[in-house]
């Protein structure tokens, strides 16, 4: 599997340890800006996906913290989807829609699926859309509008959408289809790869995907790691017994764990407590690894993040998007970005930061503040 089994190795439950070090250890584990943008997918494996540019796409906002910003070829908002096509990624589910490598997608599929909705409602579309994209080898959702005519079926938000598009969403779903790249943001499916190796099996795919959601999001809580898991069926459906099992089974040998002021952290054994938060300031993605359980984000950090995106304006407090702000480690604000004046050399980011009480906006803080700033330019191209 190439790094996603481990050997089994006995246990240790670490004393004496503090929030300080499990917070430390969380972010200078993550926070590694040297790697390439290959070298950074392989390794986390997974990084979540959101449509929201505020001031650019969730995923590139955890990249960007993860891969050289600023420097000749320096990552730049954007370059995933630009890349896509020439990287060992795959656009799928896990446990949240986004982007996997290879390997992982190995871990998903093949998928035991129930009839889905598009399928009860649509009955042989399926198998027509399927039939188009493998004879054109390639199809976006207007060429298929016009193939198949612009029925509307309901999809699970309440609202409508065409079903020839929920049918390319579901044959992806099964891995029957996959994303070839996309266009202006819209998804061009084509048919699913077949130089793929012998399927594992389920005790395999199972083990294998908590240890990867154990490496994301370590150290975690018990009960979030419990979480994930239970999230996964929809990436992994069919899985949920073997995935608990493989749970109880890590937990054994390669999980170690703690008891830290009442609640019990697990982590990889393999990796020491002992490194220190990267210096400066980072501001990181709603949906970043350091900050997606909120219950460990309030536990370490001391005070409760809100993604406000879909709160009304009136009753936000932190903003529409804000960003977590942390300084050496600990999260101590937030900050919401935008570009104002846009033109084709550019234009201005502007920043609004919110600190959490009894934070100072220090010489050093500003100089840090500074220096993140001109980096989320950078990778803004503004330059």
């Amino acid at each position: 599997m190439g790094g996603l089994f481990y050997a089994v190795v006995v246990t240790s439950i670490a004393s004496g340890l503090t929030l300080a070090q499990l917070r430390d250890h969380a972010a200078a584990r993550t926070l590694q800006t040297g790697a390439t943008l290959q070298g950074a997918m392989d390794r986390l494996g997974f990084v979540q996906a959101d449509p929201i540019r505020a001031p650019a796409r969730a995923q590139d906002l955890i990249l960007m913290q993860r891969v050289r910003v600023g420097e000749p070829g320096g990552y730049r908002a954007g370059e995933l989807e630009r890349r896509y096509s020439e990287l060992d990624v795959e656009e799928d589910m896990l446990p949240n829609y986004g982007f996997v490598t290879h390997q992982v997608h190995r871990l998903l599929h093949p998928r035991t699926l129930s009839e889905l909705k598009i399928e009860q409602d649509a009955p042989g579309l399926g198998e027509q859309v399927l039939d188009y994209v493998r004879a054109r080898g390639e199809a976006h959702p207007r060429q298929l509008e016009a193939e198949f005519g612009k029925t509307r079926v309901g999809n699970y938000w309440g609202g409508s959408s065409n079903a020839a598009t929920r049918s390319l969403e579901a044959l992806h779903r099964r891995g029957q289809l996959r994303v070839l790249r996309r266009e202006k943001g819209v998804k061009v499916y084509g048919p699913a790869r077949i130089d793929l190796p012998e399927p594992l099996s389920h005790q395999e795919r199972a083990l294998g995907i908590v240890q990867l959601l154990a490496r994301l999001y370590a150290p975690l809580p018990r009960q979030s790691l419990g979480y994930l898991i239970s999230l996964c069926g929809y990436g992994a459906p069919g899985l949920q017994t073997e995935l608990r099992l493989a749970l109880k089974e890590l937990e054994d040998g390669w999980l170690a764990s703690a008891t830290v002021e009442g609640l019990t952290y697990l982590w990889p054994e393999d990796e020491g407590l002992d490194q220190m938060a990267p210096p400066g300031i980072r501001l990181l993605a709603p949906f970043d690894p350091l900050v997606w359980d909120r219950r460990r984000f309030g536990h370490l950090h001391g005070w409760a993040y809100r993604f406000e995106a879909y709160t009304k304006p009136e009753k936000r407090t932190m903003g529409y998007y804000a960003l977590p702000l942390l300084h050496a480690g600990k999260a101590v604000g937030w900050a919401n970005l935008s570009v104002t004046r846009p033109s084709l050399n550019g234009g201005e980011l502007t920043s609004d930061v919110g600190l959490i009480p009894g934070v100072r906006r220090t010489a050093t803080f500003e100089r840090a503040l500074k220096t993140e700033l001109e980096r989320y330019r950078a990778f803004l191209g503004l330059a």
